[in-house]
């Protein structure tokens, strides 16, 4: 058990092991801890985050990709939230969002939000 007042409130519950913001792809993401032993405090990192499948993100829709368009200002423009380009690159299963829209004339799915 460790002596450090903040990580027994911790360990305790008292506090959220995540606190990565709700449009994060990390949000609800949990939190390994590095320990050397016993004594040792460890590091915190994020555990592994598996992308869905492309058959299990429901598509709203599709935009043609405009000439000088952003991941984050497609996202900001089709989900609301700049913050939300990458529900864009999972539903369209890619991992560098700027696939996204490199090429003007290409398609992009659009995700329906989440719950739905």
């Amino acid at each position: 058990m460790s002596s450090d007042p903040v990580q027994m409130l911790i360990d305790a519950g008292a506090f959220p092991d995540n606190t990565f913001a709700p449009n994060s792809r990390y949000h609800g993401t949990a939190i390994g801890r590095l320990k050397r032993s016993a004594d040792d405090p460890g590091v915190a990192y994020v555990l592994r985050r598996f992308i869905p499948q492309a058959r299990d993100v429901g598509i709203a829709g599709e935009h043609i990709v405009n000439a000088g368009e952003r991941p984050d200002t497609l996202a900001s423009a089709t989900l609301g939230d700049p913050e939300l380009y990458w529900r864009l690159a999972d539903a369209n299963v890619v991992t560098d969002p700027f696939e996204l829209t490199d090429t003007p004339g290409g398609r992009v799915q659009i995700p329906r939000p989440n719950g739905l």
